[in-house]
């Protein structure tokens, strides 16, 4: 099996608008660098930064409660720590995620712009060292077999945007499905790093919305059942060696 990585992204804040990477340094045993690091809850949560446990991300602003977030364009700068939040219009906030004021910046603009939708204080959450604010707790990097997701909107008859899955690698070169023939726990070289299969991605009602619009527009979720028999797409895995990955490397296992 030969494919190579076609793009790279991270979620700095879960729920938020994907930032393209050219390349990350991958650590065994840890999570994505810089993805979902920062979640804001729609409160309370529950949440105890000293005893963290995961919790359903219903309880704060993803996709899957809040479409219109697809809206807003985000962009964190890594040198400086500030934090671009703001619409399609290039209405908004920056402000780092570090500090108290930031955030209080950022938790302003978010209440304002979901209004009554957000029916809770909004707080921004940062994750404490060991803990990611996933899906699952043990999605520690997400991989999307681009393959299977042309045969998706082939199928439905959609031109679809890969984005809306959320991925943190995609790869290219593989067949569709190829996936399918994984096992827990089987190694996969990608770039220098070594990632271990965890399982397949199970998918909810993000995936309906328009990344452009804000709108629920397609039930994909539904379209996955009714075309091809499933509800998974993509797979989680666990970094068992360290190394760098970039766009254009080899994936083999």
């Amino acid at each position: 099996m030969r494919a190579t990585v076609e793009s790279i992204y991270r979620h700095p804040v879960k729920g938020l608008s994907p930032e393209h990477m050219t390349q990350a340094q991958l650590a065994a045993g840890e999570y994505f660098p810089g993805d979902r690091d920062y979640a804001i809850e729609v409160g309370p949560s529950g949440f105890d930064p000293e005893k963290p446990k995961h919790i359903s991300k219903q309880r704060f602003t993803v996709l899957s409660r809040f479409p219109s977030l697809a809206r807003i364009r985000t962009r964190l700068d890594d040198a400086t720590g500030s934090f671009h939040f703001g619409d399609a219009s290039g209405f908004g906030v920056e402000a780092k995620l570090s500090t108290e004021e930031g955030r209080a910046s950022i938790e302003l603009f978010l209440q304002a712009f979901l209004g009554e939708e957000a029916q809770g204080k909004l707080r921004v959450l940062e994750s404490p060292r060991g803990y990611r604010f996933m899906d699952h707790p043990q999605g520690f990097v997400s991989v999307m077999n681009l393959a299977s997701f042309r045969a998706v909107a082939q199928a439905i008859g959609v031109d679809v945007d890969p984005l809306r899955f959320r991925a943190n690698i995609y790869v290219d070169g593989l067949k569709p499905w190829a996936e399918d023939e994984w096992v827990a726990g089987q190694s996969l070289s990608v770039g220098e790093a070594t990632l271990s299969v965890f399982k397949p991605i199970v998918r909810c009602v993000a995936t309906h919305v328009n990344l452009e619009t804000g709108a629920r527009d397609i039930d994909m979720v539904g379209m996955l059942r009714e075309h091809f028999g499933r509800d998974t797409l993509g797979t989680y895995f666990s970094v068992t060696g360290s190394g760098r990955v970039s766009v254009g490397d080899e994936v083999s296992g």
